[in-house]
């Protein structure tokens, strides 16, 4: 086990099972623009990189000229419509149980949809810090909001963890020289993570209990 005094967790894919709502976002987006919806599973591939990366990609090559259009419709949809993504198992009990340590949330989604979620779902109050795509000229993988986290909190980098789903996670935690754990359930693609070599694989959050101390 791993002594660990701030555990920093990605959102989507990780905390949160988003994909469906995200889904829906960008179908309205494609089909208010006369575009053909796309399937959750193509939708996805283009989540976790910041809103941009997922708005363009859904839009496909060819379409740039509707970006901000999009990206309007997008946000507005979101605000408009609560947030129906429920919470992966395990989530809320495994907050309780380290309730005592620092956490934080690191996401490239836009904090304020981020608060949404986390306030919708019940769990805000359980993290010192979030950090969204709009709070750090550098977003995931430069190591740039996590140094700023952990500055933050003043912790040592070897106590503590980044915790996610998808390659880009891991990544971020190698480049700001900290612990990284990837969960195996969520958005990323299992290959992508294990390319990356995380000091940790769980398939399961309670999981996490048998790592952090």
């Amino acid at each position: 086990m791993k002594y660990v005094k701030l555990i920093i967790f990605d959102l989507d894919g990780t905390l949160v099972d988003s994909k469906e709502a995200i889904a829906e976002g960008i179908n309205f987006m494609l089909t208010t623009l006369g575009l053909q919806k796309k399937s959750v599973s193509q939708i996805a591939s283009y989540i976790g990189k910041g809103i941009d990366y997922l708005i363009k990609g859904s839009l496909g090559p060819g379409k740039e000229d509707l970006f901000e259009q999009g990206k309007a419709i997008f946000e507005n949809y979101r605000k408009q419509f609560p947030d129906s993504s429920p919470l992966y198992p395990g989530v809320k009990e495994i907050l309780e149980h380290f309730k005592n340590k620092k956490k934080a949330i690191l996401t490239n989604r836009k904090r304020e949809f981020a608060l949404i979620s986390l306030k919708e779902l019940g769990i805000l109050d359980y993290f010192d810090d979030i950090a969204g795509e709009d709070d750090a000229v550098y977003k995931k993988p430069s190591s740039c909001p996590l140094d700023r986290i952990i500055s933050r909190f003043q912790v040592d980098k070897k106590e503590a963890i980044m915790v996610g789903d998808m390659d880009i996670d891991i990544l971020t935690g190698k480049s700001a020289g900290i612990a990284s754990c990837a969960v195996t359930y969520g958005i990323g693609k299992k290959e992508d993570i294990l390319k990356v070599k995380p000091d940790f694989i769980i398939d399961d959050i309670a999981k996490l209990k048998r790592i952090v101390n």
